[in-house]
């Protein structure tokens, strides 16, 4: 199993979360430092291994969108040394959990993967008692609204995970 953002060999008991969002720079980076920084806070960070990805190709390469980056720091969480990636198909077989934003994302993820006879596709907010989409900031400019739902996302998908804090 090979990761382009990690490690190249995570533990094969690592529960594997990967997050998807249109470019990668805003949405599922926030997703994936957010949850980073729960998983690091409860001491079960050994358990997981999370990244992201985009579904499209224009932002390849390009780090963290500025006001996430600064959305991310001002709650203490570091995303230094990010660069937005292409998912790739065969990550449906590398992950346990492939999670979207919206509903765009998840059609494109079908699109990508084809059916999902594991049941890995999931949006973020579905694992809270208030499914729908997270809006992409880049559009809306509500960075912080952003925030609070990648938070209510990431403590129901821990919470589904039997992480409870």
């Amino acid at each position: 199993m090979k990761f382009e953002n990690g490690p190249l060999t995570p533990s094969p008991r690592a529960i594997k979360i990967l997050f998807v969002c249109h470019g990668s720079i805003c949405r599922s980076p926030m997703a994936k430092y957010v949850l980073q920084d729960m998983v690091d806070e409860r001491g079960v960070a050994d358990q997981f291994y999370i990244d992201c990805a985009a579904m499209t190709y224009e932002e390849i390469g390009n780090p963290v969108y500025p006001p996430v980056r600064q959305v991310l720091n001002s709650h203490g969480i570091n995303c230094e040394g990010y660069a937005a990636r292409h998912v790739r198909k065969d990550e449906y077989r590398d992950f346990d959990y492939i999670i979207g934003m919206d509903a765009e994302n998840m059609h494109d993820l079908f699109y990508e993967f084809g059916p999902d006879p594991e049941q890995k596709i999931y949006r973020l907010l579905d694992f809270t008692d208030r499914p729908r989409d997270i809006d992409d900031p880049w559009y809306t400019r509500r960075f912080d609204d952003c925030y609070e739902d990648v938070i209510k996302g990431c403590n129901g998908l821990l919470n589904k995970l039997g992480f409870n804090k």
